[in-house]
C-alpha cells in the first residue's frame, strides 16, 4: 500500500467544464496534488495507455473517447491513496455509485464516466509514470 494514486478528468467532464468542481472535490477530501497537467491524447497515446484493453470489444471506442478531447492527468497523495480515490470517485457505472461521489455528480454513463483512478498501488505508478516524467512529479 503506497501514499499515491493516478486519476484522469476525462474528456466528457472536461468538456461539460466540470475540472474546477472535481479538483474542488479531490482537495477537500484530503488528497495532495503532486503532479498534473491538460493534455490532449492523440488517439495513438490513448490505445497505449489502455493497452490493457486492446481485446476487448470496446476497446477502439474508449480510444477514440480518450482521445476526443483535453484529459486532466494528476497524481495524487494521500494516506492509502488509491483506496480512498476508489471511494471517492465512486462505481464505474453512476447510477450505482454513491451518493456524494464523482461519478454520481459528473458521469452520464458507463462509458462516459467522468473520471479514472487507479485500481492498484502497480498501475498508480505505471500510470502515473506514463503521463509524466520523474522531474514532473513533487
Amino acid at each position: 500500500m503506497t501514499n499515491r494514486t493516478f486519476t484522469m478528468i476525462k474528456p466528457d467532464a472536461t468538456e461539460k467544464g466540470h475540472i474546477g468542481a472535481i479538483l474542488k472535490i479531490i482537495d477537500e477530501a484530503g488528497f495532495r496534488i503532486v503532479a498534473m497537467k491538460i493534455i490532449l491524447l492523440s488517439a495513438s497515446k490513448a490505445g497505449e495507455f489502455y493497452e490493457v484493453h486492446k481485446e476487448r470489444p470496446f476497446y477502439g471506442e474508449l480510444v477514440e473517447f480518450m482521445s476526443r478531447g483535453p484529459i486532466t492527468a494528476a497524481i495524487l497523495e494521500k494516506d492509502n491513496a488509491v483506496d480512498e480515490f476508489r471511494k471517492l470517485i465512486g462505481a464505474t457505472n453512476p447510477a450505482q455509485a454513491a451518493d456524494g461521489t464523482i461519478r454520481k455528480l459528473f458521469a452520464a454513463s458507463i462509458s462516459e464516466n467522468a473520471i479514472h483512478g487507479s485500481d492498484s498501488d502497480e498501475n498508480a505508478r505505471i500510470e502515473g509514470d506514463f503521463f509524466f516524467s520523474k522531474l514532473e512529479q513533487f
